[in-house]
């Protein structure tokens, strides 16, 4: 008991760090619009890339469904403020939505392997878009969604979202650390290192892949549901584009991927990389990006943190 108590200190510190950083960050940078808007984004970023480890790292399968589900959780929690429903309501919403559909398609996708399996989460994000796109008596179409109480202070919104999602990334590594330590974990893993000789173990692979995978969704539509509270207007080029399935992935190559704190690293590294580049190579910024970013990967192949833990750099 003694020992079971002590594996929740660090995922409740987490938790508890999370909601005094939520608290106080908002208030030490409301009058910093352009650190308050780098601190969102990092916040969301670390969201996903954890999310997405729990599928591409705890269990080695490479995904590109975040966008799916990241729009998804966008289109519904603004089609429930549409309706008149409230925030809360729609962040619900967002994260039954992907639960619901990342479920059965999880299931049925999860038997492919490689990038037979990468190629079918990938169209997943086309056929959303399409599908988003076409319904336009409910989504708007192509002329996207604006969210009730987008005409607001801009300034007390960026706050809201910030402490929204701040507290959800603390959220997502505090249960990507709780399932890492736990029979899930263990279960992952063995499906990562032998998918074979696991099932010969007696290891229920498809069961545990697909809750993997309906874990990560949700907390995806949780983020896009954030995401859209925080922008005020949504259309699907902009919530169903692929960099919301590349960057997540990017950040938890470069901090390590299947480490619990790596994606929280990368996205750090990621984010700093990005917005220097941006900034002093406007034209050639995303090159850039990508020189260093595959420089950073060549020289740490197993990402900053393994890389530091071993004490080497290749």
């Amino acid at each position: 008991m003694h020992a079971r108590l002590q594996g929740w200190v660090l995922p409740v510190a987490i938790l508890v760090i999370g909601a005094i950083v939520a608290y106080g960050l908002p208030i030490a940078l409301s009058n910093q619009t352009y650190l308050l808007r780098l601190a969102t984004s990092l916040a969301l970023l670390v969201t996903l890339a954890s999310a997405w480890n729990l599928v591409g790292g705890f269990t080695g399968y490479p995904s590109f469904a975040t966008a799916a589900f990241f729009g998804l959780g966008a289109y519904a929690s603004a089609v429930m403020q549409q309706f008149g429903w409230s925030a809360l309501t729609g962040y619900a919403t967002a994260a039954i939505c992907a639960a619901l559909l990342s479920a059965p398609f999880g299931f049925a996708i999860l038997r492919l392997k490689g990038h037979y399996f990468a190629i079918a989460s990938l169209m997943l994000v086309s056929i959303l878009k399409e599908v988003t796109t076409g319904w336009s008596n409910v989504t708007g179409g192509g002329m996207g969604i604006n969210l009730p109480g987008a005409g607001g202070d801009p300034l007390a919104i960026a706050r809201i979202s910030l402490e929204i999602l701040v507290m959800l990334a603390a959220f997502s590594v505090a249960l990507s650390l709780v399932i890492s330590r736990g029979w899930l974990g263990f279960g992952l893993s063995c499906i990562r290192m032998n998918e074979t000789a696991a099932l010969s173990a007696g290891i229920d692979a498809p069961r545990l892949k697909t809750i993997a995978f309906t874990i990560s969704s949700a907390i995806c539509g949780v983020a896009g549901a954030a995401y859209a509270g925080w922008i005020g207007y949504i259309d699907p080029s902009d919530v169903y584009d692929v960099m919301w399935s590349v960057r997540p992935i990017i950040a938890a190559l470069i901090g390590g991927v299947g480490t619990v704190f790596g994606p929280v690293v990368g996205s750090l590294i990621y984010l700093v990389f990005e917005e220097l580049m941006w900034r002093n190579l406007l034209t050639f910024g995303t090159g850039a990006l990508g020189v260093l970013i595959a420089i950073l990967v060549l020289v740490m192949p197993g990402g900053v943190l393994p890389s530091l833990r071993k004490g080497k750099v290749s």
